[in-house]
């Protein structure tokens, strides 16, 4: 083998996934009190849905963690958390908000992948997660399944529609502080209302890429999402009440303010690639 080969073949190693790991369903239980640990907030709230959806997912991976420091991955599955939501809420399944319907509806299950050099290669900007996690968000691939649904957020100012692919990637960052959803795949949206819902109009659904979070002592959040259409792209500074109304941009808040801050500084992290996961497609 020529010494030019062998290089090759370590890069090639190194960039190839690891092998798949079979996901170990969360039960119930532990599901609901993952879900009843995050409070101060409305979690039936679409503009809330990506927060407690975080927080809950690293809540279970830590505890995971303490028992099996690398893993295997966790799986929440789509009727565990619908009822786990239904049962922290006191809300019956026909008052239970539209993003947690159709989830449930087109049972999306939810594999989180966690575990040293599973997750970050290097970090080259910012400062290092303290906890790190691969989330595969997907439904089952059959004959008569859609490619995607859609719906529209009418708390958030602007409006947004947003959009769920079949199979959604990201990866999800504690930093304590803060928490960031990198490398975002299969999740897309767009303003409908206001200036940018008339640009949106024009060059059509943007790809989420990032979004960035942090919540100050009042239970106000500060979040910093990018999205891009081609050569286009667009940063976007949302407050997030505890009700779920949202605006655009921060208010003079010192508090608010610094957080602001805080999530446009820079944070560029190099990634294993993903693994394959085995879902057992309920």
């Amino acid at each position: 083998m020529s010494l030019f080969l062998g290089a090759a073949l370590v890069v090639l190693a190194a960039a190839s996934p690891p092998p798949a790991r079979v996901p170990v369903a969360v039960p119930y239980g532990e599901v609901l009190e993952a879900l009843r640990a995050s409070t101060g907030y409305d979690p039936l709230a679409t503009t809330n849905g990506g927060r407690i959806q975080a927080e809950v997912l690293l809540r279970l991976v830590r505890r995971a963690h303490e028992r099996a420091p690398d893993g295997p991955p966790l799986l929440v599955g789509h009727e565990e958390w619908f009822r786990a939501l239904l049962e922290v809420t006191g809300v019956p399944a026909e008052r239970a908000p539209l993003y947690a319907v159709l989830a449930h509806r087109h049972r999306q299950d939810m594999v989180a992948e966690y575990g040293d050099g599973r997750v970050v290669r290097e970090v080259t900007a910012g400062p290092a997660p303290v906890l790190a996690l691969n989330v595969t968000i997907s439904w089952p691939e059959t004959a008569d399944a859609p490619r995607e649904y859609s719906y529209e957020d009418n708390l958030s100012t602007p409006h947004l529609k947003v959009t769920d692919h079949r199979l959604i990637t990201y990866r999800l960052l504690d930093f304590g502080d803060q928490i960031a959803f990198q490398e975002i795949e299969g999740l897309t949206g767009r303003p409908t209302t206001g200036a940018l819902g008339f640009l949106f109009q024009i060059i059509g659904e943007g790809r989420v890429v990032e979004y960035r979070m942090a919540v100050a002592p009042t239970g106000v959040a500060v979040s910093r999402g990018r999205a891009k259409k081609g050569f286009f792209e667009v940063a976007t500074t949302l407050t997030v009440y505890p009700d779920g109304r949202s605006e655009k941009g921060v208010p003079p808040d010192p508090v608010l303010r610094a957080i602001e801050q805080k999530l446009a500084q820079p944070l560029a992290i190099r990634y294993q690639p993903l693994a394959p996961i085995e879902s057992r497609g309920r």
